[in-house]
């Protein structure tokens, strides 16, 4: 077998699984934050009920997630040193960043976070939450950096054969940024309210005794999901313009095409330069998926005097649409990149030169072996998170108040 066809399935099948993990922490702890906040003004007990049980969930998704993320870091290594080698001098900077700062920052906010109930007064403790979400952010928006310089590379200049960065500014205003960044954000917005939203209905259609808080967390995530929705849209179709124009062999291109097919035949050689049909095809089912999800606006009208639990048909539908915006996100990562093959850096580097030198059978090894382990980890996660999902709110393990100390007789004294 083809040892680069190979590292791509392995680099898309690991890719796939982590940005799944990806899109939930970053939705969930926005609405987390939202919860909190609202907690620490109103004082009402509810409002704490929910951080805990919702705050249980994220942390388990975090904590898998930060294992997924650590074998995608093993790959650019091994299997993609040609890219390391190349322009490891400036996609590096941006993965440096998030990794030093955004990272480490966040795991101590959040571990801060976790520990911190029932021993920091409310407002740090809640100023903590603020830190991990801000944090958390800060990760999605270095990672698309990096990213997006992939996508159209700036700032740089070759020499000796390997770029290098000249100007950093260029990277943060990299014209394939922006929006991506916000269809990224707009997108683990809609994740996160979805899932709440759906296992808010499982309980209300289980007729579970807490009525009451997961009639709230219905609410919030469906404004939330709807909202975010909307922005997910918007987002995403004003990526057309600024991508069609720095990737024309993308969406099929024109003139500008031909004329930049011809300068990378005279610079790389002869080759297929059109992008797989797969990457368009995935662009359409999502854009099916994002106006599928926008029905959710439809929902929002059954919140007055709770028509959306009493007809409990709709709850139905929220549960079995659980699933759509995860597919979703999927196809979008297809949708930019693969199609911005046959390029690992767009016009700068090929896919084919990026490609560690490695046999077959040790690159196939290598998929199965690293497969199996996101794999195996994304079934733990979703057990976990059906496991206590279905628990409930009642008793949630995270913020639980210390037991207290019965003991008050003093050990006996040998003499």
């Amino acid at each position: 077998m083809d040892p680069l066809l190979l590292a791509r399935l392995q680099f898309a099948t690991t890719t796939s699984i982590h940005f799944l993990f990806v899109v939930v922490t970053l939705g969930l702890v926005t609405l987390l934050v939202g919860l909190q906040t609202a907690g620490f003004v109103t004082g009402k007990p509810v409002y704490e009920r929910l951080t805990r049980f919702w705050g249980q969930l994220y942390v388990i998704n975090y904590v898998l997630g930060i294992a997924t993320g650590i074998v995608m870091e093993f790959q650019f290594g091994l299997n993609w040193s040609g890219l390391s080698r190349y322009v490891g001098n400036v996609f590096g900077a941006p993965l440096a960043i998030e990794t030093l700062v955004a990272f480490f920052l966040e795991s101590t906010f959040l571990g801060m976070w976790i520990f911190g109930w029932h021993r920091l007064r409310r407002g740090v403790h809640l100023a903590l939450l603020w830190g991990v979400a801000l944090t958390a952010y800060a990760s999605a928006f270095w990672i698309m950096v990096a990213n997006a310089w992939l996508q159209h590379p700036v700032g740089y200049e070759v020499r000796d054969g390997v770029a290098h960065l000249t100007d950093f500014g260029a990277l943060l205003t990299n014209p394939t940024l922006g929006f991506a960044f916000g269809h990224v954000v707009s997108a683990a917005l809609v994740t996160g309210g979805m899932l709440m939203a759906a296992v808010s209905a499982w309980h209300l259609i289980r007729r579970t005794p807490d009525f009451a808080l997961f009639r709230k967390s219905l609410r919030l995530g469906l404004i939330t999901a709807a909202l975010a929705v909307t922005t997910l849209q918007g987002f995403g179709f004003a990526q057309f313009a600024p991508v069609g124009e720095l990737q024309p062999t993308k969406f099929g291109g024109g003139a500008d095409r031909d004329a930049l097919v011809a300068d990378w035949t005279a610079r790389f050689g002869p080759g297929d330069y059109t992008p797989p049909v797969l990457s368009n095809v995935g662009l359409g089912f999502m854009i099916m998926i994002g106006f599928t999800l926008g029905c959710v606006w439809f929902l929002l009208p059954l919140l007055w005097r709770d028509w959306l639990i009493r007809l409990k048909f709709p709850l139905w539908l929220v549960l079995l649409a659980v699933p759509l915006p995860f597919v979703a996100v999927i196809l979008g990562w297809i949708a930019r990149e693969v199609g911005r093959q046959p390029w690992v850096a767009y016009g700068l580097l090929p896919t084919g030169q990026a490609v560690s030198p490695v046999s077959p059978g040790l690159m196939l090894t290598s998929l199965i072996g690293f497969s199996l382990l996101l794999g195996t980890l994304a079934v733990t996660n979703w057990v976990l998170l059906a496991r206590h999902a279905a628990r409930g709110a009642h008793d949630p393990a995270l913020g639980r108040p210390p037991a207290p100390d019965t003991d008050h007789h003093p050990h006996p004294v040998f003499a």
